[in-house]
């Protein structure tokens, strides 16, 4: 084997992550741009609305709660060390708002609605539906692909809201039941520290999370192999690469957000 062999494979994996990653790029800006568009199917928005907020929210909750509540036990161990036991109420509520409830939140969904906007958009390119849809004079980005990512773009900041909520809330309880704290005053201190914008950057979060879930979900239910098997890499690349999206955003938001 030469040494040009091994260069060779290199060079065709970084072109082809290229060309994967420009074929994504023009997706999103085909999105985008139908957007602004006529026609718009509001049945499929409201029914993407109740798939990706509502039913999404038992998971979200779930893991705020549990979240919230690790937080309050693993900051008050670390702040008993330096004799900073105070600092629980207002670190839980900052670190909720401002990164555990928009990332574990989009993560949640992630898993949740980019596996499912992929699986069922995948099965219905397998079976021809899409085709169909074309047949019938209906652009499948408007019809299939916009409905979802206006949906997800709006519900995940809700959901992202609601878990705060509970997140703190779970925190509090152990607060109060576990660590001794006095309710009320757990309470001030969680409202006197807390600013607006450690709530508004979190939601700010939460849509470009959903943006990002339901446009890897389309995009790999649109580009499905045939098959069974078509269809399972499409949902497993569908929650791979948003779970791994949606990191890197939350990396580049908070620099633009708190980098000063």
């Amino acid at each position: 084997m030469s040494l040009a062999t091994p260069l060779a494979h290199l060079g065709r994996t970084v072109l082809g992550g290229l060309a994967a990653t420009g074929r994504f790029a023009l997706f999103c800006l085909d999105t985008l741009a139908h957007v602004l568009r006529p026609p718009f199917y509001l049945r499929e928005f409201l029914y993407a609305c109740l798939q990706i907020g509502w039913l999404s929210l038992p998971v979200v909750g779930l893991t705020a709660v549990f979240t919230g509540a690790a937080l309050a036990l693993q900051i008050y161990a670390g702040g008993a060390r330096f004799s900073a036991e105070s600092v629980v109420p207002s670190i839980v509520a900052i670190g909720m708002t401002r990164e555990l409830g928009p990332v574990l939140g989009g993560l949640m969904v992630a898993a949740r609605v980019a596996s499912s906007i992929a699986a069922e958009i995948g099965t219905m390119k397998v079976t021809e539906q899409v085709d169909a849809l074309v047949t019938l004079s209906t652009n499948p980005m408007k019809y299939l692909t916009v409905p979802r990512v206006l949906a997800a773009t709006m519900t995940v900041p809700v959901l992202v809201g609601v878990g705060d909520v509970i997140g703190i809330m779970g925190g509090w309880l152990v607060g109060v039941n576990r660590l001794d704290f006095n309710s009320a005053s757990y309470l001030k201190n969680t409202w006197d520290f807390l600013e607006f914008w450690d709530v508004g950057s979190g939601l700010v979060k939460g849509a470009a999370f959903g943006f990002i879930v339901a446009v890897m979900g389309c995009y790999h239910g649109m580009n499905s192999g045939r098959g069974a098997q078509g269809v399972g890499r499409a949902t497993k690349s569908a929650v791979v690469g948003a779970s791994v999206l949606i990191l890197a955003a939350n990396y580049l938001l908070t620099e633009a957000f708190f980098s000063a």
